[in-house]
């Protein structure tokens, strides 16, 4: 085939924050560089799929234009996999932590520090996040090192002994 569309079944719920020229990367698709894709509709109508775990779904059918050139997926066809990664928030020099850093501190979010050897807690505005990764607004320098998965025993100013930085 001279073209190609992509049809992506996504959930409902994340199929919302998806919009029309929105980047997609297609992964495991056979060839050995992913490719890159471009949204060019979100159908309006869901519809409902049971998953392989036997629960019902309500998912929406995404469509994607291959942006790539064609000799980089010449030897797709139809009906051949891929699955797609959908970017929905990107910046180059945003300043992140894990997600498993951050907890509730009364109405907002926090990360313990490590400074000077101990815990320090620090209240941070949050931005967007991927799940595994949050965008830090403010509150946290570049080259600050966090506490991941802080325990009951982490508390501000409890020393720390034992970390590795990154």
């Amino acid at each position: 085939p001279g073209e190609l569309e992509v049809e992506v079944e996504v959930l409902s719920r994340d199929a919302v924050r998806i919009a029309p020229g929105g980047r997609v990367l297609l992964e495991r698709w056979g060839g050995e560089a992913e490719l890159e894709g471009v949204v060019r509709t979100v159908e309006p109508t869901g519809f409902t799929k049971v998953s392989a775990l036997g629960v019902e779904e309500q998912r929406v059918r995404v469509i994607v234009d291959l942006a790539s050139p064609p000799d980089a997926w010449r030897r797709l066809g139809d009906g051949y996999r891929v699955e797609a990664v959908f970017i929905v928030w990107e910046r180059e020099d945003a300043l992140t932590v894990p997600a498993s850093a951050l907890f509730r501190r009364d109405d907002g979010w926090a990360v313990f520090a490590v400074e000077g050897g101990r815990a320090r807690e620090r209240e941070v505005t949050v931005g967007p996040g991927s799940g595994l990764l949050t965008e830090i607004v403010a509150g946290l320098e570049e080259g600050t090192t966090v506490i991941v998965h802080p325990g009951d025993a982490v508390a501000d100013g409890v020393r720390v002994r034992g970390f590795r930085a990154e």
